[in-house]
């Protein structure tokens, strides 16, 4: 799993370890880890043109050092100062005992450059560049860009971009992922992420899932306690591993029933094709039985004869591990409310959005789960669309604590957040713009809430239902591949469910 740690957790972990070391020891391992990932983009060092755009801090200093590197092994290199009274007198000195240059042709030299290293603002860094860093960032594009840490510009904490900021074609982050570099709108800008370890003892936050900790993670806990910071990571990321161990399986002695049976209410006279979609993804997702209550059924049943089909209302339906309402639903706010008043998990999405209220949704006894985009996600915290795709990370956490749900932003970055105060929100890695196409989210709703029905909680249902999607997707473009359309995607579930399984 890919964990991201605060700006501050990660200078805690960096001051307890610099205390122990000689002097420039943590700076010269993350220049070390910078030359060699510079190298291999670069392929042949020896003879390529290397230009450094240098700022005031350690991220300059990192540059520096790594530019003299890549000098001693024969590159030329050039190092633009933006600030040069204060440039890191250390790196700066290496750089030119190794035959580097200072640059005095800046776009000059960046017009002729291989590779441009971005080391312009740290992991401090707030807004937008200013306009001299902003006009050198954005010459730098003709070559490749390798950022050191973070591209400058991002904001580290949240993934937000206030302004202009570089866009590099590989990050090269040390010691510890940091939440901007794993979401939106700020991931765009990043290229292809490294991580460097230069020996950070890190938080692990484990009392958020009762695992117990290593001693040198202890050191790391006290050491952002110490600090004032909260402990543990504040984004995580699956991976496949991660992935597998919580699909579901079926045991020796299980039957449709015992596996989970989900019940779907989607679709209506104008819609059916929602409720087909939703039912679709259901059937993928693990669960034994899938019931469909809703006005579409002659629709689901031409498709999938499997579907359990019923007239209604949905609590008249028949037992259920978990209900999705809301794709296609239309105003059908009896049908909506019916699902409320059960006693088991429930997904909503699109259409059934539209009616929620955090009183309601608070009073359930069984968990709650909302599956927005954007725009929805807009209109349920009274803010504007642009404010929710600038600030995913903040939405997203805002729609769990205000509604007492857990909620899956879906968009360029698919969130999930639940309201447990300090557990780290979970960024989906497998997301491709092609998933942008009608229907793909109602595929999303049916596997997610199967998952759920199999008996999944709310955040780790809507974790692996986001990853499976998303590789889905991938898996029918032929990545990057052409375009897809839904029923592309609930058709290749389940060949990326054996991919992730094996």
């Amino acid at each position: 799993m890919r964990t991201a740690y605060s700006v501050e957790t990660v200078r805690a972990a960096e001051r307890e370890l610099m205390a122990r070391l000689p002097e420039g020891t943590l700076m010269r391992r993350a220049a070390a880890g910078l030359a060699v990932a510079c190298g291999e983009l670069l392929g042949r060092v020896y003879g390529a043109r290397v230009v450094l755009l240098v700022g005031s801090g350690d991220n300059g200093g990192d540059a520096l050092y790594a530019g003299a590197r890549l000098a001693r092994r024969g590159a030329g290199v050039r190092a633009v100062l933006l600030n040069p009274e204060r440039a890191h007198a250390g790196g700066l000195a290496a750089l030119r005992a190794a035959g580097g240059r200072v640059s005095t042709d800046a776009h000059g030299d960046i017009a002729r450059a291989d590779l441009v290293v971005d080391g312009i603002v740290g992991i401090g860094g707030k807004g937008g560049l200013r306009p001299e860093a902003a006009a050198l960032a954005a010459a730098a594009h003709r070559a490749m860009v390798v950022a050191v840490d973070l591209p400058s510009g991002v904001d580290a904490d949240t993934g937000e971009v206030r302004g202009e900021a570089v866009r590099a074609d590989a990050t090269v982050t040390f010691g510890a992922y940091k939440p901007g570099l794993l979401i939106d709108p700020a991931r765009e800008y990043v290229g292809a992420l490294r991580l460097v370890d230069i020996g950070l003892r890190l938080p692990t936050g484990d009392e958020t899932d009762g695992s117990e900790a290593a001693d040198g993670d202890e050191a790391g806990d006290a050491a952002a306690s110490e600090a004032g910071v909260a402990a543990g990571p504040v984004v995580e990321a699956l991976q496949y591993v991660d992935v597998a161990a919580l699909l579901p399986r079926p045991a020796a002695e299980s039957d449709k029933y015992r596996r989970g049976v989900v019940g779907v209410v989607a679709g209506s006279t104008r819609y059916p094709g929602a409720a087909v979609l939703a039912v679709a993804g259901a059937l993928r997702g693990g669960a034994g039985a899938v019931r469909y209550v809703g006005p579409a059924a002659d629709a689901v049943i031409a498709r999938f004869p499997e579907t359990l089909v019923s007239s209604g209302p949905p609590s008249k339906a028949g037992r259920v591990q978990a209900w999705v309402v809301g794709p296609g639903l239309g105003d059908d706010v009896d049908a909506l409310e019916d699902v409320l008043s059960s006693d088991v998990p429930v997904l909503v999405d699109a259409d059934g959005l539209h009616h929620l209220t955090a009183d309601r949704l608070r009073a359930r006894s069984a968990p709650t789960l909302i599956t927005p985009h954007a725009g929805e996600a807009a209109s349920l915290l009274g803010a504007a669309r642009e404010e929710v795709e600038g600030a995913r990370l903040r939405s997203v956490r805002a729609l769990a604590t205000r509604f007492g749900v857990t909620a899956l932003l879906k968009g360029s970055t698919t969130l999930v957040a639940d309201d447990a105060e300090g557990r780290p929100v979970r960024a989906n890695p497998t997301g491709t713009g092609w998933l942008a196409t009608a229907g793909s989210g109602d595929v999303l709703s049916g596997l997610v809430g199967s998952l759920l029905a199999t008996g999944l909680a709310a955040r780790d249902a809507a974790s692996v239902g986001a990853y499976l999607h998303g590789l889905a997707a991938r898996r029918a473009a032929d990545v990057p591949g052409a375009p897809v359309v839904a029923t592309d995607v609930a058709d290749e579930l389940p060949a990326v469910w054996r991919d992730v399984r094996s």
